[in-house]
């Protein structure tokens, strides 16, 4: 597995974010769901290791990230878009995308292909000598998800990255992910059913800081099935029904 995690747990004062979250998860893509507040944001920061768990174990890619040496191997083979996205304004797509390939340990050798490859696959390679202050917010978006593929991989974790995508970037987006799912592992956290529904193998519903549920799509959309759940789409009355059934 290239996810594993035992009773994980994350506590900001008495507040518990994400409270006893056991997972495991080879390649594929993954669908995180949940409300506001569910504790999302805080699982993928610790998967990503920008934040050590308060109790708990976690294994990525076969790594203890408390170890400072396989902390540091698991970064040169891990992926994050995180919610908000700092950069420099200044720089421009190509400079962005290629000083996080030099973070990430890319050999030097490697890193001009990686860095073109990455922001072709995004979709802006008429935009690579852009300067990122010059760009809308869907590019910047699809930039962000450009440096968390420049490394190709093994563990990608992305946290609401379809926010600013308009409807045919996010349909091409949604492809992207089930390419990269052949692969590797990819956790996506959002708050638009319809693309888990589209792009994602499994899900996993969090509510105050637990796993409520985790299955397939359709497993899910049969959690609504004769319900008067709340939902425009059959998924959607899924996750509504589960999340009502969790609260209960």
């Amino acid at each position: 597995m290239n996810v594993a995690t035992i009773d994980l747990t994350r506590r900001f004062g008495r507040t518990a974010a994400v409270d006893g979250v056991n997972l495991d998860a080879g390649p594929g893509v993954y669908g995180l769901l949940g409300p506001n507040g569910a504790g999302k944001t805080s699982l993928l920061r610790m998967l990503a290791t920008v934040i050590p768990p308060t109790s708990g174990r976690i294994r990525l890619l076969g790594q203890d990230p408390g170890v400072h040496g396989q902390r540091r191997q698991i970064r040169r083979r891990l992926g994050y878009v995180p919610q908000s996205l700092g950069f420099y304004p200044g720089f421009t797509v190509v400079e962005f995308v290629e000083y996080f390939a030099l973070l990430k340990e890319v050999p030097p050798a490697q890193v001009h292909r990686a860095v073109a490859a990455a922001v072709e696959r995004v979709d802006l390679g008429d935009k690579a000598r852009a300067k990122l202050r010059t760009l809308s917010g869907g590019m910047l978006r699809r930039v962000g998800i450009a440096q968390a593929i420049v490394n190709d991989p093994q563990l990608l974790l992305l946290d609401e990255p379809t926010a600013g995508l308009d409807p045919e970037q996010r349909i091409a987006f949604r492809a992207l992910l089930r390419d990269l799912g052949q692969q590797a592992t990819v956790i996506v956290s959002t708050h638009l059913v319809e693309d888990v529904g589209a792009a994602c193998t499994q899900v996993a519903l969090m509510d105050q800081g637990k796993i409520v549920f985790r299955g397939t799509p359709d497993e899910l959309t049969a959690r609504g099935d004769g319900t008067t759940a709340a939902g425009d789409a059959p998924l959607e009355r899924g996750y509504s029904a589960v999340l009502a059934a969790a609260r209960s």
